[in-house]
């Protein structure tokens, strides 16, 4: 049965959504291109009419991320990043916070596509903070203290990492 191209746009759309959650809740390694492709209601051979590897749908996975902090200020950034609900759904969450030490290993074309994710990352908190020096060290203030609360089991800790990232950039307001 031929598929209509407005089909195959919107299967594009879903593959890609779909691999960018599962991505940033699993990492890259723990998802496959049939993990993706399954979610999605499609057939795994049906991979390779869309992208050439999955290389290349993580750069555009990565590629879609777009910043929820538009029109915010530091505070309501803050509240939003450092939440135990932005903590405990990384699927939904930051790419950075999520895939950073991933990213540091994956191929040029993949560190390209999330080194534009940054780029817009760090032009909306420069909009923000009022300097760009100044919107490169709170967003590594956000990205790591979201990324320690993520890795301990221990919630109390956990929670005082969120607590006290946030206290701390709230002092660079």
């Amino acid at each position: 049965m031929k598929v209509s191209r407005e089909q195959v746009a919107e299967n594009r759309k879903k593959i890609v959504a779909t691999a960018s959650r599962l991505f940033r809740a699993r990492g890259f390694e723990a998802v496959s291109v049939a993990d993706i492709m399954n979610e999605v209601g499609l057939t795994h051979g049906g991979f390779y009419g869309y992208f050439k590897s999955k290389d290349e749908l993580i750069a555009h996975a990565l590629g879609e991320t777009s910043s929820p902090w538009s029109g915010k200020n530091l505070s309501q950034i803050a509240d939003t990043y450092l939440s135990p609900g932005h903590r405990d759904n990384p699927g939904t969450g930051c790419p950075t916070a999520a895939l950073a030490a991933d990213i540091a290993r994956m191929t040029p074309a993949v560190r390209g596509a999330m080194t534009e994710v940054l780029q817009r990352q760090i032009d909306v908190m420069t909009k923000v903070a009022g300097s760009r020096e100044q919107a490169i060290g709170l967003f590594a203030a956000l990205v790591g203290g979201l990324t320690l609360a993520r890795m301990t089991k221990d919630e109390r800790l956990s929670d005082e990492i969120l607590a006290a990232t946030h206290a701390f950039v709230m002092e660079r307001q």
